[in-house]
């Protein structure tokens, strides 16, 4: 059911505590942690702490959520002190975009020039 933990969701067991991850901020409703795969110096994931398959699902079930996300991103970047040289937040929706866990979440990306067109 949207919105419950999934028992086969990575990120729910990251939320859970099941799954390590590299922490780097917390609230009530967000997670965020260090991409294990990183795309550029600055790569963290944005999570929320219910599950949601996706960045659509998750607006439209819980829009304060989806807008944690957003405000957590922007907090993510400057923690990470990359507000001033530019970073991207990108939310992958379905696997033919690239997404490869179906849980809600957002990439801040920075540290590095960021092409345009992506990909």
């Amino acid at each position: 059911m949207a919105g419950e933990p999934q028992p086969d969701c990575l990120f729910c067991k990251i939320v859970s505590g099941e799954i390590p991850a590299t922490i780097v901020r917390e609230t009530e409703t967000t997670v965020a942690f260090r991409d294990i795969n990183p795309q550029a110096p600055t790569h963290v994931l944005v999570i929320p702490r219910v599950h949601h398959p996706d960045a659509a699902a998750l607006a439209a079930a819980e829009p304060g959520i989806a807008a944690d996300i957003l405000r957590e991103a922007g907090q993510v970047a400057a923690d990470e002190k990359i507000v001033d040289t530019g970073y991207r937040v990108v939310f992958n929706t379905g696997a033919g975009a690239g997404q490869t866990v179906f849980h809600a979440h957002a990439h801040v990306l920075g540290g590095r020039g960021l092409q345009w067109p992506p990909g």
